[in-house]
C-alpha cells in the first residue's frame, strides 16, 4: 500500500491543468450501455474508480479500449448476461449507475449493493422508486443480497424524486431517454456532472430539455446512436489546487478550469478570505490571500452549509474546513448530508487545529493556528485530499497512509503537486 511523505511549508507555484471530472466520467461510461453503436470519450481521468467501472462494463461483454492518453472507445454492441462481481461493486458507489441503462437496454439486472466512501448511510431508495415509476419491477433480495430489476417496457412518467440525489437523478435520466413517451423529472439535481450527462446523451440522439434546472423534460426516443464527447474539468480538483495555493502563499495558473461552475464556491471561499482572478477559462490564484473570516451581520459567527447545486457542494466541505483552520476568525461548518463527513477533523486537531466537533454534522473552527506534521490515515477521497492540503500547510513532515482512497478520485495528484513545487513523495509500504 502506498503512502505520501510531505514536507510542508513550500509555496505551490506554476501552471496546472485538472483532469476530467470523475463524477461525470462514471455516469457517462455507464450511459454508453444505452447504445449498440461505438462511443468515444475524451478526457477520461485515469483514476481507480474509472478503472473499476470499466472492469464492470467489460464483465458485461462490451468492448472498452483505451485509444489515447485519456481517450476510450466503448462499444456495447451486445450485452451478455453476467453476475457482476460483488467485491468490485462494493469498491465504487457508482456501480449503482448501471441500473438505469441496463434496465432500459435489457430489461433485466441483478445488481450487488454499491460501495464507496464510508461517510454515512447513503440510501438507494430514490433510485428504486424512480425506476419503478417508469414501469420496472425493482426489489431487494435480502437472502442473496442483490437488487433485482426487470421490465418488459419502460414508459415515461411524471416523477418527483423523494430527495435531490445526484446518482438517482442520473439513473432516472438514463432509464427515461429510451422510454416510451415523455418523462418529467422533478426535484432533479443539476450539478455540472448531471448537466454533462444530459449533453452527452443529447449528442447520442436523446431529447432532454431544461438542462441545468431541477425539472427535466425528457422525450423518449426509440434508439440512441454512437457519438463522441469530451468530459469537462473536475471542479473539485480545481478547488483543491486553489486551496493549496492559498494556504501555502503560492501563485498558480489553472488552465481549463471550468470557472463558470465556481460562482457559489467563490462566494463561500471569499467568506474565508480566499479569492482568485479569472482570465477566460483560466484561474489565477495569487498572493497574498486575506485568509480572514467574514462575519455575518452584527459580527455573528458565519455558517457554511452544504446544499444541492448550485449551492456549496458537500464534496468540498473537507477542503473548506482545512482553509478555515488558517483563516482568522471563527466559522461553523454544517454538512447535514452525511453523518461521517466531519470525522476526519480529529486528525486536524492532532496537527494543531482548533476545532470543536459539535455533533456528527457540525464543527466550529477557530483560526489561524500553526499546523504541524503528523502521521495520518486517509479515510475517504475528499477528506484524504483535505489532509494533503493540511500537510502542505504544516510545519515539518507528514505521512499520509491509505493513499488508495485519494487515488480513487485524483489522478497522479502527487506528481501534479510536485511539479508545482511541493515536497511530496510516494512510497510503497511493504
Amino acid at each position: 500500500m502506498d503512502k505520501l511523505i510531505i514536507q510542508g511549508g513550500q509555496p505551490i507555484t506554476g501552471e496546472v491543468t485538472p483532469s476530467g471530472n470523475k463524477n461525470a466520467a462514471l455516469p457517462l461510461l455507464a450511459a454508453c450501455l444505452l447504445t449498440d453503436e461505438p462511443v468515444i470519450l475524451h478526457n477520461v481521468p485515469d483514476i481507480r474508480d474509472v478503472q473499476d467501472m470499466i472492469a464492470l462494463l467489460k464483465s458485461l461483454g462490451i468492448e472498452a479500449m483505451k485509444i489515447g492518453n485519456h481517450t476510450w472507445h466503448i462499444h456495447a454492441a451486445s450485452l451478455c448476461p453476467a453476475e457482476l462481481d460483488p467485491d468490485l461493486c462494493r469498491r465504487i458507489r457508482a456501480s449503482i449507475l448501471l441500473a438505469g441503462p441496463l434496465v432500459a437496454r435489457t430489461g433485466d439486472l441483478r445488481l450487488p449493493p454499491p460501495g464507496g466512501d464510508v461517510i454515512g448511510r447513503r440510501r438507494v431508495d430514490t433510485h428504486i422508486l424512480a425506476i419503478r415509476a417508469l414501469g420496472a419491477h425493482a426489489e431487494y433480495d435480502r437472502e442473496n443480497h442483490l437488487f433485482v430489476f426487470s421490465a418488459t417496457r419502460l414508459i415515461g412518467a411524471d416523477i418527483l424524486l423523494d430527495e435531490a440525489s445526484v446518482t438517482a437523478t442520473e439513473n432516472a435520466i438514463m432509464a427515461a431517454v429510451t422510454a416510451e413517451g415523455t418523462t418529467i423529472l422533478r426535484n432533479a439535481t443539476s450539478e455540472p456532472h448531471v448537466q454533462e450527462l444530459c449533453h452527452f446523451l443529447n449528442t447520442l440522439g436523446a431529447h432532454i430539455e431544461n438542462i441545468s434546472s431541477n425539472t427535466l423534460h425528457i422525450q423518449g426516443v426509440e434508439k440512441l446512436h454512437g457519438g463522441e464527447f469530451t468530459i469537462g474539468p473536475d471542479y473539485l480538483e480545481v478547488v483543491s489546487f486553489i486551496g493549496a495555493a492559498a494556504l501555502t502563499g503560492g501563485n498558480i495558473t489553472i488552465h481549463n478550469a471550468g470557472s463558470h461552475y465556481l460562482d457559489m464556491i467563490r462566494l463561500v471561499f471569499g467568506r474565508l478570505g480566499v479569492d482568485w482572478q479569472e482570465n477566460g477559462n483560466e484561474i489565477l490564484v495569487q498572493p497574498p490571500q486575506r485568509l480572514v473570516v467574514e462575519p455575518d451581520l452584527g459580527d455573528a459567527i458565519p455558517v457554511i452549509n452544504v446544499m444541492p447545486w448550485p449551492s456549496f457542494p458537500t464534496d468540498l466541505m473537507s477542503i473548506a474546513i482545512v482553509v478555515g483552520t488558517q483563516s482568522k476568525g471563527s466559522v461553523l461548518f454544517h454538512d447535514w448530508m452525511y453523518p461521517s463527513r466531519m470525522f476526519f477533523t480529529d486528525k486536524l486537531v492532532g496537527m494543531g487545529a482548533q476545532i470543536v466537533l459539535c455533533d456528527p454534522h457540525r464543527c466550529i473552527v477557530q483560526g489561524p493556528t500553526q499546523l504541524y506534521g503528523e502521521v495520518l490515515e486517509s479515510p475517504d477521497i475528499r477528506a484524504g485530499m483535505a489532509l494533503v492540503l493540511a500537510a502542505l500547510t504544516a510545519k515539518g513532515q507528514s505521512v499520509i497512509r491509505n493513499v488508495g482512497q485519494i487515488d480513487r478520485g485524483y489522478e497522479r495528484i502527487d506528481e501534479k503537486l510536485r511539479l508545482l513545487g511541493a515536497q511530496i513523495e510516494r512510497v510503497t509500504e511493504l
